[in-house]
């Protein structure tokens, strides 16, 4: 049987989603946890990779058993069993060729600013005192719709076979106290959208013009891009599978 998990997860302690060696990850909490619960050796599989610091507000992975489960038992004691910064929100039983990471269409990520100084938010939100001309950077975003390759915003020499996204939205919205970016992609490469916010960030501090920005689309040279923004203020919120995927 295969069971997906609805999860989120403060992302600040955590070296990413993805175990990695000598480092504290959410997948190896999550297996550690599971495996405890069910007194077998349990891998999961994540909807994607989170990099270092990287939030989710909405994640999925799913895991295999022979077992029979209470669902609501497991949901009650995942939670008595992790740490307070990752929250299971729901397990349940889907088909068996449904994948968390293959079989998602599209992921949506936010990055937060905040214009004003708040202490209990600095790990989720990015303290950005300069003034930011939102409209230049919308002009920006426009200039990311579509099939592209995005090497100029992606971490060099990854084992991706390509850099090609599907990107079918790109904007920023203000408020009175925050600037928020959000963004949506069929895939997204290793810290692609924090240096697509960094350069943003230049656009709309004037530091270039939006027609640089194309040029740095265009070149695809991950060099004359922007500096990729801190991992705090960035966000996994949606993750998109197909109307009838959840049906079991």
């Amino acid at each position: 049987m295969r069971y997906f998990i609805h999860m989120a997860y403060n992302g600040t302690r955590y070296c990413g989603w993805q175990i990695q060696p000598n480092a504290l990850s959410v997948q190896g909490e999550l297996n550690d946890a599971l495996s405890r619960i069910l007194g077998e050796n349990i891998e999961t599989v994540g909807a994607g990779r989170t990099d270092s610091g990287v939030h989710a507000s909405c994640f999925f992975a799913h895991f295999d058993t022979e077992k029979t489960l209470n669902l609501q038992d497991v949901v009650y004691k995942l939670n008595r069993i992790l740490s307070r910064d990752i929250v299971i929100y729901n397990v349940f039983p889907v088909a068996d060729d449904l994948h968390a990471r293959f079989s998602a269409l599209s992921r949506t990520y936010t990055y937060t600013i905040t214009k004003v100084k708040n202490p209990f938010a600095i790990e989720t939100e990015l303290y950005v005192p300069q003034k930011i001309n939102v409209d230049e950077m919308n002009a920006a975003c426009a200039l990311l719709i579509g099939t592209h390759d995005f090497t100029s915003f992606s971490k060099l020499h990854t084992d991706v076979k390509n850099n090609i996204c599907t990107v079918t939205k790109a904007q920023w919205e203000e408020n009175d106290r925050q600037i928020i970016f959000t963004i949506t992609a069929n895939r997204f490469l290793r810290n692609m959208v924090r240096s697509i916010v960094g350069t943003l960030l230049d656009v709309g501090q004037k530091k270039i013009m939006v027609e640089q920005f194309a040029d740095i689309v265009e070149s695809k040279n991950r060099q004359n891009a922007g500096q990729s923004i801190s991992a705090c203020g960035l966000s996994l919120c949606d993750i998109e599978y197909s109307a009838n995927s959840f049906e079991k």
